[in-house]
């Protein structure tokens, strides 16, 4: 059985330096030559755990209200980060996205993952949230994205009838809490290398090759440079 180098991502799908960090991976990724070797893990991480679901405000309104600012500085604010997303290959709509607690969105993250779809719901979700405008604290849409990556529908029927995997999601933000993760997008290299913030493919790259090169060693965890990012106190969704 071929052995593979685990990358653990803690992110938010609220946090839209988490999905521009996520495409400056891939395109790492991609040029990496053992990039079939390696296993991406998405860890759960929530930016505002008390955050209230607000269905009739933009994330622009909500920057403006929670940070005390004018409206025109919050749409600056958001031109900036778009103008980012853009560079990548991303559209943004921070007008129409929906401020919304991203619990249940990790919950099923959590699910997903036990099908091997982290990644394909990681991507409908940032999706939904940046680009569609859809609530990603609603049920009916959480349960059409699942069936969009293939969750069978029971299971996430299940899921959003309870409180399956809340405890899931708890767990990771503790292991985050231990390591030191204070925001988000945060990469752990094979638990020997992290890297902080939506850096440069080249970073990413840098990464990779590094942690592969010592593979079967297990030396400390070492931080690399740090990169824009969301924290709670920060936020940015």
């Amino acid at each position: 059985m071929k052995k593979t180098m685990k990358i653990n991502i803690w992110s938010d799908v609220r946090c839209p330096f988490c999905y521009i960090g996520k495409r400056k991976f891939e395109k790492a990724l991609a040029l990496f030559s053992k990039k079939d070797e390696i296993e991406v893990i998405w860890r759960s991480f929530e930016l505002d755990p008390d955050l209230e679901t607000r269905p009739g405000e933009n994330t622009v309104e909500h920057i403006a209200r929670v940070k005390g600012i004018s409206s025109k500085q919050a749409e600056q604010m958001h031109e900036q980060v778009t103008e980012i997303a853009r560079k990548v290959g991303l559209d943004f709509d921070f007008e129409n996205a929906v401020v919304a607690n991203s619990f249940n969105a990790h919950r099923l993250i959590q699910l997903a993952k036990l099908h091997g779809l982290g990644n394909a719901i990681e991507e409908e979700l940032f999706k939904a949230h940046f680009t569609r405008g859809e609530n990603i604290d609603d049920g009916n849409v959480l349960l059409r994205l699942g069936l969009t990556v293939g969750i069978p529908e029971k299971e996430v029927r299940d899921m959003l009838s309870g409180d399956g995997f809340s405890q899931a999601v708890k767990q990771d933000e503790q292991e985050a809490y231990s390591i030191g993760v204070s925001g988000v997008p945060f990469f752990v290299f094979d638990n020997k290398y992290a890297v902080s913030g939506a850096q440069s493919p080249e970073v990413f790259l840098q990464a990779l090759q590094q942690s592969w090169n010592n593979f079967e060693q297990r030396p400390e965890m070492i931080p690399v440079e740090e990169g824009p990012s969301c924290s709670p106190e920060s936020d940015c969704g």
